[in-house]
């Protein structure tokens, strides 16, 4: 089974550790490494194992390619490099999105948890003036038991927040106007959730009908004191408006992602008290990228034992994922 490793070098440098190195030349016959298809021989090839950066695998580079059966995904969406080509060729497509879902997840219930019990708030303070201090005299009923959390999209990163959340004495909500499951919390319009919620964690693909999806009529319906946590897509989120409710002393932000990507210095976000900001860091980085090098892995070595995949994504459900 002729493999070829397709991603940036940068990519390549972290996730091809000398343990997945290893596993993979256990698995497959691996042809090399590249970082673009131009100038390479393909015309062997039957998978292709993909990561960040691979470029998109065009009708003309399939051209080149006539074994080619199978594209395995070491990281989350595949819409950066499986073009409508693959999918007309009928190739067999995995993705180790719900590999990479796993520490968004997490980091999303550290955000509730740490937000509810104004963590943030406390610190700031207790830097600033000391203690002992009367916290429940200046935060009245903050902490988690019975606070709602309103998760907005049931995606595999919305539905592992949502397990994560079982074991607390939360009130958990969700929306997704898709969800036709029972996912055992209650599923509400997108108005009632935001206005009932004192946490709405974003999890909603990045899609033209989903830009600004907290516009600035739901930022406003919120209740005073609630906290947005976006480790999705910053456009899903009316970031101006945002900013606004934050700088207002009204709202909390948690924001992993922001438009631009990195804000520049002189952004307000940056000084807010009640604002976190991170660099997109929620995702797969360090020792988590060995998670999704191993679950494509898996995937790899069932396609060489002639078994579907475990993770396959299919064109028909691709346009409404991330």
């Amino acid at each position: 089974m002729k493999t070829l490793v397709a991603m940036a070098a940068g990519v390549a440098e972290r996730l091809m550790t000398s343990e997945i190195e290893r596993r993979l030349a256990e698995i497959a016959d691996v042809q090399g490494r590249v970082a673009g298809f131009a100038g390479v021989d393909l015309s062997q090839t039957e998978v292709l194992f993909t990561s960040w950066g691979c470029p998109p695998v065009t009708a003309e580079v399939l051209a080149g390619a006539p074994r080619l059966k199978a594209i395995v995904h070491a990281a989350g969406s595949v819409k950066g490099h499986v073009t409508q080509a693959c999918w007309e060729r009928g190739i067999a497509v995995s993705s180790a999105a719900s590999a990479n879902a796993e520490p968004v997840a997490e980091f999303t219930l550290a955000a509730i948890l740490f937000a509810n019990k104004r963590v943030l708030d406390i610190a700031r303070l207790y830097r600033e003036q000391g203690g002992p201090l009367d916290w429940d005299a200046r935060f009245p009923g903050f902490g988690n038991y019975r606070r709602v959390v309103g998760i907005v999209g049931a995606s595999r990163i919305g539905r592992r927040v949502i397990e994560l959340l079982r074991p607390f004495d939360l009130e958990v909500l969700v929306s997704d106007p898709y969800l036709r499951e029972d996912l055992g919390v209650a599923q509400v319009g997108l108005d009632e959730l935001v206005a009932h919620s004192d946490v709405v964690s974003v999890h909603a693909p990045d899609l033209p009908e989903t830009r600004h999806l907290l516009s600035r009529r739901r930022l406003a319906a919120m209740r005073d004191g609630a906290t947005v946590i976006n480790t999705a897509r910053a456009a899903l989120v009316d970031q101006e408006a945002l900013t606004a409710e934050v700088a207002s002393g009204r709202l909390y932000a948690v924001l992993d992602h922001t438009e631009p990507e990195f804000l520049p210095a002189d952004s307000p976000l940056h000084d807010l008290p009640n604002a976190l900001v991170t660099p997109h860091i929620a995702g797969s980085l360090g020792g988590e990228l060995a998670r999704m090098a191993d679950l494509a892995l898996d995937e790899l070595d069932r396609y060489r034992r002639g078994l579907p995949f475990l993770h396959g994504v299919e064109p028909a459900t691709l346009s409404r994922s991330a």
